[in-house]
């Protein structure tokens, strides 16, 4: 070997070449051998090429099977049992406390729901009364209307009665006076006495006529006012049941 040759960059084949004639002599391939092999490249360049090629090339070997000893795979399971029933026990009391707990709620999100149906029947029940009660209500309003309405009818009856009696009365206290103006005049004139006599005849038969119609018409004035109080307490009567 020499070393005055210059040195030059070991390629990855370079390296390869040697690797494979180290192996096929059956000597190892390390880093002296590869260095003697190939003495012209620089050390780090055949450092870096060797760590390539054992990379692609060089398998580590597959460790032993650890195999533990049967007693002491035996306590290690018993181990591992006890651990786990011990570490299960308080994730197990929660979960019994949790599933209690959701037992509850159920229970009580039934009752819930049964106090709702209820409570749904009852409003609809509520409901429909009040429907009911609307529509007597709208009943009841309206007979009112038609009650109120006969009655103002008969009042308006009642007054134009009323009124024609009222009318009548002012005919014969006119007549009254007319006549007693007659008697009068005629008791001043003794001239014309057989005439006012015959006058007072005839007046005094209208007089008994007017009268009589006068009765009658009394008569009428009563039968109007009793209708009016009957109507009068029919009103109030009307008015109370309004109210």
């Amino acid at each position: 070997m020499t070393t005055d040759s210059p040195s030059h960059e070991i390629s990855f084949d370079d390296v390869a070449a040697a690797a494979g004639g180290l192996q096929d002599a059956g000597t190892p391939v390390t880093f002296d051998a590869l260095r003697a092999a190939l003495p012209s490249g620089s050390p780090s360049a055949l450092a870096r090429q060797l760590r390539a090629w054992r990379a692609e090339h060089e398998r580590l070997p597959a460790p032993a099977p650890a195999t533990l000893p049967a007693a002491l795979a035996a306590d290690l399971a018993a181990w591992a049992q006890q651990h786990a029933e011990q570490a299960g026990a308080g994730p197990r009391a929660a979960m019994a406390r949790l599933q209690d707990d959701l037992d509850a709620a159920l229970a009580e999100a039934g009752r819930l729901e049964e106090e709702a149906d209820s409570a749904a029947r009852a409003r609809d029940a509520a409901q429909a009364l009040a429907d009911e009660r609307s529509e007597e209500i709208e009943r009841l309003m309206a007979e009112l209307r038609n009650a109120r309405q006969v009655a103002m009818d008969a009042l308006v009856g009642k007054a134009k009665d009323q009124l024609a009696i009222d009318g009548k009365d002012a005919q014969l206290l006119e007549l009254r006076g007319q006549l007693e103006r007659s008697v009068v005049a005629s008791s001043t004139q003794s001239d014309a006495r057989l005439a006012a006599e015959m006058e007072l005849v005839g007046a005094t038969t209208a007089r008994d006529s007017l009268a009589q119609e006068v009765k009658e018409l009394q008569a009428q004035l009563a039968a109007a006012k009793s209708d009016r109080g009957a109507l009068r307490m029919e009103v109030d009567a009307l008015r109370k049941k309004a109210k």
